[in-house]
């Protein structure tokens, strides 16, 4: 199973309270995703919690939507999310004792179709974007605080 998971980590400058609250608003994913896809929020709650789901105006190539729901779920420490497919976008927070928090973000796509996404190279894709996506959200945080 930990072969079919792309995870990178980032300190950010602040508590995991701050850092969470960036993550569990889907209204701001579009500030922080690194992949280019994420265009904005087209349905969903303010803040997200276990079952929420939410709608995505995105583009790759051509626009198109996309609907989630919250698989995981701890206030402050984790949540992720899934679509359609099989795979799953995960944020764990861990509070360090100075005061910073590693942020770590996971593309999961160990659940089912497993040779799809490395035959169509999402792994690799996917780390380039969430290498992307974790200097956004550090510093979209830090410069809030």
């Amino acid at each position: 199973m930990a072969d079919n998971l792309v995870s990178r980590s980032i300190v950010v400058d602040a508590p995991a309270e701050k850092v969470f609250d960036v993550i569990a608003s889907p209204y701001r994913h579009h500030e922080f995703d690194g992949s280019g896809t994420v265009k904005g929020l087209l349905h969903g709650p303010e803040r997200l919690e276990l079952g929420s789901e939410f709608g995505m105006d995105m583009r790759l190539g051509v626009k198109y939507r996309m609907t989630n729901r919250v698989v995981e779920y701890e206030p402050n420490r984790l949540i992720a999310w899934r679509h359609l497919g099989t795979h799953r976008w995960r944020w764990e927070l861990e509070p360090l004792e100075d005061g910073t928090t590693r942020v770590t973000g996971t593309f999961d796509y160990s659940y089912r179709f497993v040779f799809f996404y490395q035959l169509t190279g999402w792994p690799a894709r996917n780390a380039r974007a969430i290498e992307q996506t974790l200097p956004r959200l550090k510093h979209l945080v830090e410069d809030a605080a």
